[in-house]
Protein backbone atom coordinates (compact mmCIF):
# COMPACT_ATOMS: atom_id res chain seq x y z
CA UNK A 1 0.00 0.00 0.00
CA UNK A 2 2.43 2.31 -0.96
CA UNK A 3 1.65 6.31 -0.45
CA UNK A 4 2.26 7.56 -3.72
CA UNK A 5 -0.05 4.78 -5.62
CA UNK A 6 -3.25 6.03 -3.17
CA UNK A 7 -5.53 8.86 -4.28
CA UNK A 8 -6.99 11.06 -1.26
CA UNK A 9 -10.16 9.93 -1.77
CA UNK A 10 -8.63 5.95 -1.18
CA UNK A 11 -6.82 6.91 1.35
CA UNK A 12 -9.84 8.61 3.25
CA UNK A 13 -12.47 5.35 2.33
CA UNK A 14 -9.03 3.16 4.13
CA UNK A 15 -9.06 5.44 7.18
CA UNK A 16 -12.80 5.54 7.65
CA UNK A 17 -13.10 1.59 6.72
CA UNK A 18 -9.77 0.54 9.03
CA UNK A 19 -10.67 -1.46 12.20
CA UNK A 20 -8.72 -1.79 15.47
CA UNK A 21 -9.42 -5.27 17.40
CA UNK A 22 -7.91 -7.97 19.74
CA UNK A 23 -6.23 -10.41 18.06
CA UNK A 24 -7.92 -13.92 18.02
CA UNK A 25 -6.64 -16.59 19.89
CA UNK A 26 -4.48 -18.46 17.00
CA UNK A 27 -2.85 -15.46 15.67
CA UNK A 28 -0.85 -14.71 18.84
CA UNK A 29 2.24 -16.84 16.80
CA UNK A 30 1.88 -14.35 14.29
CA UNK A 31 1.72 -10.66 15.70
CA UNK A 32 4.37 -11.90 18.00
CA UNK A 33 6.52 -12.93 14.57
CA UNK A 34 5.67 -9.72 12.91
CA UNK A 35 7.02 -7.84 16.33
CA UNK A 36 10.36 -10.19 16.15
CA UNK A 37 11.36 -9.16 12.78
CA UNK A 38 9.82 -5.51 11.94
CA UNK A 39 9.85 -3.59 15.07
CA UNK A 40 13.28 -2.56 16.31
CA UNK A 41 13.03 -3.62 20.24
CA UNK A 42 11.96 -6.99 18.34
CA UNK A 43 9.92 -8.77 21.24
CA UNK A 44 10.95 -11.37 24.12
CA UNK A 45 7.44 -10.30 26.40
CA UNK A 46 4.85 -8.30 27.04
CA UNK A 47 5.34 -7.75 30.84
CA UNK A 48 2.15 -8.38 33.44
CA UNK A 49 -0.87 -8.09 32.33
CA UNK A 50 -1.04 -7.74 28.14
CA UNK A 51 -3.19 -6.97 25.00
CA UNK A 52 -2.32 -7.55 21.79
CA UNK A 53 -4.07 -5.67 18.70
CA UNK A 54 -4.45 -5.79 15.15
CA UNK A 55 -5.62 -2.63 12.21
CA UNK A 56 -6.94 -4.37 9.80
CA UNK A 57 -8.59 -3.52 6.35
CA UNK A 58 -10.62 -6.12 4.39
CA UNK A 59 -8.94 -8.48 5.96
CA UNK A 60 -5.59 -6.96 5.79
CA UNK A 61 -3.26 -6.60 8.47
CA UNK A 62 -2.06 -3.15 8.38
CA UNK A 63 0.00 -2.79 12.20
CA UNK A 64 -0.15 -4.26 15.50
CA UNK A 65 -0.25 -2.27 18.88
CA UNK A 66 0.25 -3.75 22.55
CA UNK A 67 -0.08 -3.21 26.14
CA UNK A 68 1.64 -4.34 28.73
CA UNK A 69 1.58 -3.11 32.69
CA UNK A 70 2.51 0.31 33.49
CA UNK A 71 6.53 1.36 34.33
CA UNK A 72 6.90 0.93 37.99
CA UNK A 73 8.70 4.18 38.36
CA UNK A 74 8.62 7.32 36.37
CA UNK A 75 9.32 9.87 37.79
CA UNK A 76 8.15 12.64 35.29
CA UNK A 77 4.58 10.48 35.58
CA UNK A 78 4.31 10.75 38.88
CA UNK A 79 5.09 13.68 39.23
CA UNK A 80 2.37 14.97 36.87
CA UNK A 81 -0.26 12.50 38.93
CA UNK A 82 1.56 14.21 42.11
CA UNK A 83 0.56 10.63 43.66
CA UNK A 84 2.35 9.55 47.41
CA UNK A 85 4.23 6.13 47.29
CA UNK A 86 1.45 4.48 49.29
CA UNK A 87 -1.34 5.44 46.55
CA UNK A 88 0.98 4.48 43.75
CA UNK A 89 1.69 0.90 44.74
CA UNK A 90 -2.02 0.76 44.64
CA UNK A 91 -3.38 2.06 41.33
CA UNK A 92 -0.63 1.87 39.41
CA UNK A 93 -2.60 -1.29 37.74
CA UNK A 94 -4.95 1.07 36.23
CA UNK A 95 -1.95 2.49 34.00
CA UNK A 96 -1.38 0.66 30.92
CA UNK A 97 1.57 1.30 28.84
CA UNK A 98 1.90 1.14 24.84
CA UNK A 99 4.55 -1.46 24.73
CA UNK A 100 4.90 -1.53 20.74
CA UNK A 101 3.25 0.09 17.64
CA UNK A 102 4.16 -1.29 14.79
CA UNK A 103 3.15 -0.27 10.91
CA UNK A 104 3.76 -3.20 8.85
CA UNK A 105 6.85 -2.61 6.74
CA UNK A 106 4.34 -1.75 3.29
CA UNK A 107 1.66 0.29 4.78
CA UNK A 108 2.28 3.96 3.74
CA UNK A 109 -0.74 5.87 4.76
CA UNK A 110 -1.17 9.17 6.29
CA UNK A 111 -2.62 9.94 9.77
CA UNK A 112 -2.85 6.11 9.60
CA UNK A 113 -0.94 5.66 12.87
CA UNK A 114 -2.92 9.05 14.92
CA UNK A 115 -6.13 7.33 13.60
CA UNK A 116 -5.03 3.86 14.96
CA UNK A 117 -4.32 5.08 18.12
CA UNK A 118 -7.69 6.76 18.22
CA UNK A 119 -9.64 4.10 17.41
CA UNK A 120 -7.42 1.68 20.27
CA UNK A 121 -7.74 4.25 23.07
CA UNK A 122 -11.46 4.05 22.64
CA UNK A 123 -11.95 0.35 23.64
CA UNK A 124 -8.88 -0.03 25.26
CA UNK A 125 -10.46 0.31 29.36
CA UNK A 126 -13.46 -1.39 28.50
CA UNK A 127 -11.29 -4.76 26.80
CA UNK A 128 -9.13 -4.81 29.80
CA UNK A 129 -12.17 -4.45 32.31
CA UNK A 130 -13.48 -7.69 30.23
CA UNK A 131 -10.03 -9.37 30.19
CA UNK A 132 -8.74 -8.70 34.07
CA UNK A 133 -12.13 -7.31 36.02
CA UNK A 134 -10.68 -3.52 35.93
CA UNK A 135 -10.46 -0.57 34.09
CA UNK A 136 -7.99 1.67 33.08
CA UNK A 137 -7.64 5.44 33.79
CA UNK A 138 -4.59 6.46 31.68
CA UNK A 139 -2.27 5.03 29.06
CA UNK A 140 1.62 6.19 28.72
CA UNK A 141 3.73 4.97 25.94
CA UNK A 142 7.81 5.67 25.94
CA UNK A 143 9.34 7.19 22.77
CA UNK A 144 12.65 6.90 21.39
CA UNK A 145 13.58 10.57 20.20
CA UNK A 146 16.87 9.53 18.43
CA UNK A 147 14.58 7.21 16.41
CA UNK A 148 11.00 9.06 16.43
CA UNK A 149 9.49 12.25 17.17
CA UNK A 150 6.46 11.31 18.29
CA UNK A 151 3.96 12.97 15.35
CA UNK A 152 1.34 10.42 15.75
CA UNK A 153 1.30 10.56 19.29
CA UNK A 154 0.97 14.50 19.77
CA UNK A 155 -1.40 14.45 16.57
CA UNK A 156 -4.20 11.62 19.08
CA UNK A 157 -3.71 14.46 21.81
CA UNK A 158 -1.54 12.75 24.24
CA UNK A 159 0.46 15.18 26.13
CA UNK A 160 4.87 15.02 26.71
CA UNK A 161 5.38 15.28 30.09
CA UNK A 162 8.92 15.33 29.43
CA UNK A 163 11.99 12.68 29.23
CA UNK A 164 13.25 9.95 31.44
CA UNK A 165 16.81 10.09 33.34
CA UNK A 166 17.80 7.13 30.91
CA UNK A 167 17.55 4.63 33.75
CA UNK A 168 16.23 0.67 32.97
CA UNK A 169 14.77 -1.62 35.23
CA UNK A 170 16.54 -5.20 35.29
CA UNK A 171 15.27 -7.88 37.90
CA UNK A 172 15.47 -6.04 41.59
CA UNK A 173 17.97 -3.12 40.40
CA UNK A 174 18.41 -0.28 37.77
CA UNK A 175 21.21 0.16 34.93
CA UNK A 176 21.97 3.28 33.38
CA UNK A 177 21.68 2.81 29.56
CA UNK A 178 21.89 6.74 28.56
CA UNK A 179 19.14 6.43 26.19
CA UNK A 180 16.87 8.81 27.69
CA UNK A 181 12.85 8.66 26.21
CA UNK A 182 10.43 11.20 25.84
CA UNK A 183 7.46 10.44 28.35
CA UNK A 184 3.96 10.53 26.69
CA UNK A 185 0.46 9.88 28.77
CA UNK A 186 -3.64 9.70 27.78
CA UNK A 187 -5.95 10.40 30.25
CA UNK A 188 -8.76 7.85 29.27
CA UNK A 189 -11.32 9.77 31.71
CA UNK A 190 -11.27 13.27 31.93
CA UNK A 191 -11.63 12.85 36.32
CA UNK A 192 -8.16 10.21 35.45
CA UNK A 193 -5.54 12.16 37.42
CA UNK A 194 -7.97 13.35 40.27
CA UNK A 195 -8.82 10.03 40.60
CA UNK A 196 -5.18 8.30 40.58
CA UNK A 197 -4.40 10.50 44.18
CA UNK A 198 -7.85 10.25 45.42
CA UNK A 199 -7.55 8.56 49.08
CA UNK A 200 -10.94 6.79 47.80
CA UNK A 201 -10.99 3.61 46.01
CA UNK A 202 -13.77 2.79 43.72
CA UNK A 203 -14.73 -1.18 43.99
CA UNK A 204 -14.35 -1.59 40.50
CA UNK A 205 -10.84 -0.50 40.42
CA UNK A 206 -9.61 -3.48 42.70
CA UNK A 207 -7.05 -5.63 40.78
CA UNK A 208 -9.58 -8.97 40.61
CA UNK A 209 -10.68 -11.22 38.48
CA UNK A 210 -14.25 -10.25 36.58
CA UNK A 211 -17.19 -12.63 37.15
CA UNK A 212 -18.53 -11.24 34.11
CA UNK A 213 -16.14 -12.79 31.89
CA UNK A 214 -17.30 -15.93 32.99
CA UNK A 215 -19.62 -17.71 31.14
CA UNK A 216 -22.33 -19.95 32.85
CA UNK A 217 -20.63 -23.04 31.55
CA UNK A 218 -17.87 -22.02 33.97
CA UNK A 219 -19.53 -20.93 37.00
CA UNK A 220 -22.23 -24.14 36.81
CA UNK A 221 -18.33 -25.79 37.23
CA UNK A 222 -17.03 -24.13 39.61
CA UNK A 223 -20.21 -24.78 41.45
CA UNK A 224 -20.21 -28.57 40.55
CA UNK A 225 -16.80 -29.20 42.00
CA UNK A 226 -18.15 -27.92 45.10
CA UNK A 227 -20.78 -29.84 45.53
CA UNK A 228 -18.56 -32.77 46.35
CA UNK A 229 -17.27 -31.63 49.03
CA UNK A 230 -18.76 -33.02 52.25
CA UNK A 231 -21.30 -31.14 54.34
CA UNK A 232 -20.89 -31.32 57.99
CA UNK A 233 -23.64 -29.18 59.13
CA UNK A 234 -26.54 -30.57 61.26
CA UNK A 235 -29.19 -31.17 58.68
CA UNK A 236 -31.78 -29.11 60.87
CA UNK A 237 -32.51 -25.44 59.86
CA UNK A 238 -30.03 -25.99 56.89
CA UNK A 239 -31.41 -23.73 54.59
CA UNK A 240 -28.80 -22.96 51.92
CA UNK A 241 -26.73 -25.89 50.64
CA UNK A 242 -23.02 -25.47 51.09
CA UNK A 243 -21.64 -25.56 47.30
CA UNK A 244 -24.22 -22.38 46.69
CA UNK A 245 -22.87 -20.48 49.79
CA UNK A 246 -19.15 -21.47 48.84
CA UNK A 247 -19.63 -20.74 45.09
CA UNK A 248 -21.43 -17.03 45.58
CA UNK A 249 -18.14 -16.61 48.39
CA UNK A 250 -15.63 -17.29 45.64
CA UNK A 251 -17.44 -14.74 43.56
CA UNK A 252 -17.19 -12.42 45.97
CA UNK A 253 -13.92 -12.36 47.12
CA UNK A 254 -12.91 -12.69 42.71
CA UNK A 255 -14.83 -9.64 42.78
CA UNK A 256 -12.93 -7.82 45.71
CA UNK A 257 -14.69 -8.75 48.56
CA UNK A 258 -12.14 -8.95 51.36
CA UNK A 259 -14.50 -9.38 54.28
CA UNK A 260 -17.74 -11.04 55.85
CA UNK A 261 -19.75 -7.74 55.88
CA UNK A 262 -18.42 -7.30 52.08
CA UNK A 263 -19.18 -10.97 51.17
CA UNK A 264 -22.90 -10.52 52.28
CA UNK A 265 -23.01 -6.85 50.56
CA UNK A 266 -21.90 -8.26 47.41
CA UNK A 267 -24.50 -11.17 47.60
CA UNK A 268 -27.59 -8.87 48.33
CA UNK A 269 -26.15 -6.93 45.39
CA UNK A 270 -26.20 -9.77 42.99
CA UNK A 271 -29.25 -9.82 40.81
CA UNK A 272 -31.78 -13.08 40.44
CA UNK A 273 -30.02 -13.68 37.35
CA UNK A 274 -26.81 -14.08 38.85
CA UNK A 275 -27.87 -15.67 41.98
CA UNK A 276 -29.60 -18.08 39.85
CA UNK A 277 -26.24 -19.13 38.34
CA UNK A 278 -24.34 -18.98 41.56
CA UNK A 279 -26.70 -21.94 42.75
CA UNK A 280 -29.03 -19.60 45.34
CA UNK A 281 -31.28 -21.01 47.12
CA UNK A 282 -34.91 -20.70 45.79
CA UNK A 283 -38.11 -19.20 47.74
CA UNK A 284 -40.97 -21.30 46.49
CA UNK A 285 -43.19 -18.85 48.39
CA UNK A 286 -41.79 -15.53 47.15
CA UNK A 287 -40.85 -17.31 43.86
CA UNK A 288 -37.23 -15.43 44.09
CA UNK A 289 -33.75 -16.83 44.60
CA UNK A 290 -32.50 -15.75 48.04
CA UNK A 291 -28.67 -14.60 49.06
CA UNK A 292 -27.03 -16.11 52.29
CA UNK A 293 -26.67 -13.14 54.82
CA UNK A 294 -23.55 -12.76 56.42
CA UNK A 295 -24.03 -15.32 59.85
CA UNK A 296 -24.98 -17.95 56.98
CA UNK A 297 -21.58 -17.09 55.06
CA UNK A 298 -19.63 -16.67 57.88
CA UNK A 299 -20.61 -20.59 59.72
CA UNK A 300 -20.38 -22.03 56.37
CA UNK A 301 -16.82 -20.99 55.38
CA UNK A 302 -15.28 -21.26 59.11
CA UNK A 303 -16.59 -25.07 59.26
CA UNK A 304 -15.53 -25.58 55.69
CA UNK A 305 -12.59 -27.88 54.88
CA UNK A 306 -9.72 -25.10 54.04
CA UNK A 307 -7.59 -27.26 52.43
CA UNK A 308 -10.37 -29.35 49.75
CA UNK A 309 -11.72 -26.14 48.90
CA UNK A 310 -8.29 -24.06 48.36
CA UNK A 311 -7.66 -27.05 46.07
CA UNK A 312 -10.46 -27.35 44.09
CA UNK A 313 -10.25 -23.83 43.66
CA UNK A 314 -6.58 -23.72 41.91
CA UNK A 315 -7.72 -26.11 39.75
CA UNK A 316 -10.90 -23.96 38.30
CA UNK A 317 -9.25 -21.37 38.19
CA UNK A 318 -6.94 -22.87 35.73
CA UNK A 319 -9.71 -23.64 33.51
CA UNK A 320 -11.43 -21.00 33.04
CA UNK A 321 -7.77 -18.94 32.33
CA UNK A 322 -6.13 -19.22 29.11
CA UNK A 323 -3.18 -21.77 28.63
CA UNK A 324 -0.85 -18.40 28.11
CA UNK A 325 -1.18 -17.44 31.82
CA UNK A 326 2.18 -18.73 32.74
CA UNK A 327 2.03 -20.22 36.38
CA UNK A 328 4.80 -19.44 38.83
CA UNK A 329 6.51 -20.84 42.06
CA UNK A 330 7.33 -18.77 44.85
CA UNK A 331 8.09 -19.26 48.30
CA UNK A 332 7.77 -16.77 51.40
CA UNK A 333 8.02 -16.28 55.43
CA UNK A 334 4.20 -15.34 56.90
CA UNK A 335 5.10 -12.22 58.56
CA UNK A 336 3.86 -12.06 62.31
CA UNK A 337 2.95 -15.97 61.39
CA UNK A 338 4.91 -18.31 64.27
CA UNK A 339 4.88 -22.36 65.14
CA UNK A 340 6.62 -24.22 67.67
CA UNK A 341 9.14 -25.06 65.52
CA UNK A 342 9.52 -21.08 63.90
CA UNK A 343 7.96 -19.05 61.71
CA UNK A 344 5.79 -20.51 58.95
CA UNK A 345 6.73 -20.56 55.19
CA UNK A 346 4.65 -21.27 52.57
CA UNK A 347 5.45 -22.55 48.70
CA UNK A 348 2.86 -20.91 46.49
CA UNK A 349 1.93 -21.27 42.84
CA UNK A 350 -0.25 -18.51 40.97
CA UNK A 351 -1.19 -16.95 37.53
CA UNK A 352 1.31 -14.29 36.87
CA UNK A 353 -1.25 -12.30 34.88
CA UNK A 354 -4.49 -12.77 37.31
CA UNK A 355 -1.98 -12.44 40.38
CA UNK A 356 -4.55 -15.08 41.98
CA UNK A 357 -2.76 -18.06 43.89
CA UNK A 358 -4.32 -21.43 42.88
CA UNK A 359 -1.95 -24.05 45.23
CA UNK A 360 0.32 -23.34 48.45
CA UNK A 361 1.60 -25.58 51.05
CA UNK A 362 3.82 -25.43 53.75
CA UNK A 363 7.08 -25.89 54.19
CA UNK A 364 8.51 -27.42 57.21
CA UNK A 365 11.13 -25.70 59.05
CA UNK A 366 13.25 -29.15 58.81
CA UNK A 367 13.67 -29.36 54.87
CA UNK A 368 13.33 -26.96 52.02
CA UNK A 369 11.19 -25.80 49.11
CA UNK A 370 13.05 -28.29 46.48
CA UNK A 371 11.00 -31.51 47.74
CA UNK A 372 7.82 -29.53 48.18
CA UNK A 373 7.58 -28.61 44.65
CA UNK A 374 6.01 -31.83 42.99
CA UNK A 375 3.17 -32.34 46.10
CA UNK A 376 2.21 -28.68 45.29
CA UNK A 377 1.93 -28.92 41.60
CA UNK A 378 0.36 -32.68 41.12
CA UNK A 379 -3.22 -32.03 41.61
CA UNK A 380 -3.12 -28.64 39.08
CA UNK A 381 -3.64 -29.04 35.57
CA UNK A 382 -0.86 -27.61 33.81
CA UNK A 383 -0.62 -29.43 30.46
CA UNK A 384 0.93 -26.66 27.62
CA UNK A 385 1.37 -24.09 30.52
CA UNK A 386 4.49 -22.41 31.38
CA UNK A 387 6.21 -22.90 34.97
CA UNK A 388 8.91 -20.39 36.10
CA UNK A 389 10.62 -20.84 39.39
CA UNK A 390 13.59 -18.92 40.99
CA UNK A 391 17.47 -20.41 40.71
CA UNK A 392 16.74 -22.97 44.19
CA UNK A 393 14.64 -25.24 42.28
CA UNK A 394 16.63 -25.43 38.90
CA UNK A 395 17.21 -29.14 39.18
CA UNK A 396 17.14 -31.71 36.78
CA UNK A 397 14.31 -33.88 38.56
CA UNK A 398 12.10 -30.76 38.78
CA UNK A 399 12.49 -30.15 34.82
CA UNK A 400 12.10 -33.85 34.07
CA UNK A 401 8.69 -34.41 35.75
CA UNK A 402 7.03 -30.81 34.48
CA UNK A 403 7.51 -31.93 30.95
CA UNK A 404 7.33 -36.00 31.12
CA UNK A 405 4.53 -36.19 33.88
CA UNK A 406 2.83 -33.16 33.74
CA UNK A 407 3.02 -32.54 30.04
CA UNK A 408 4.35 -28.29 30.99
CA UNK A 409 6.95 -26.30 30.10
CA UNK A 410 9.42 -24.89 32.31
CA UNK A 411 11.60 -21.73 32.77
CA UNK A 412 14.23 -21.80 35.69
CA UNK A 413 17.44 -19.50 36.33
CA UNK A 414 20.47 -20.31 36.31
CA UNK A 415 23.17 -18.99 38.57
CA UNK A 416 26.54 -19.07 39.49
CA UNK A 417 26.45 -21.41 42.26
CA UNK A 418 25.44 -23.92 39.85
CA UNK A 419 28.87 -24.01 37.45
CA UNK A 420 28.81 -26.35 34.99
CA UNK A 421 25.24 -25.88 34.06
CA UNK A 422 25.68 -22.26 33.80
CA UNK A 423 28.52 -22.41 31.41
CA UNK A 424 27.05 -25.34 29.41
CA UNK A 425 24.21 -22.77 28.86
CA UNK A 426 26.76 -19.90 28.09
CA UNK A 427 27.69 -22.33 25.65
CA UNK A 428 25.00 -22.81 23.27
CA UNK A 429 24.18 -20.67 20.64
CA UNK A 430 21.58 -18.80 20.33
CA UNK A 431 19.76 -20.33 18.09
CA UNK A 432 19.90 -23.52 20.32
CA UNK A 433 16.82 -21.65 22.28
CA UNK A 434 14.32 -20.20 19.19
CA UNK A 435 10.81 -22.51 19.86
CA UNK A 436 10.31 -25.69 17.30
CA UNK A 437 7.39 -24.84 14.86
Amino acid sequence: MPESTLSLETASRILRAVKVRLIALGERQRWDELIRCHHYLGLRCLGGRNLRYVAEWEGRWLALLGWQAAALKCQARDAWIGWPPHLQFQRLHLIANNARFLLLPDVRLPHLASRLLALNLRRLSADWQAAYGHPLLLAETFVDPARFRGTCYRAANWLLLGTTRGYAKSAQSYFFHNQPKQLWVYPLHRCARQWLVDPTEQPSWRCTMNLRALNTRQLEDLHQRLRTLPDTRKPRGVRHRLAAVLTIAVAAVLCGAKAYTALAEYAQSLSPDQLKRLGARYNRCTKRFEPPSEPTLRRVIQSANAEAVDQMLGQWLLSVTGPDDPVAVDGKTLRGARRQGGQVHLLSAFLQHQAVTVAQREVDSKTNEIPEIKPLLEPLPLKGRLVTADALHTQRETARWLVKEKKADYLFTAKDNQPTLHDDIAALDERDFSPSG
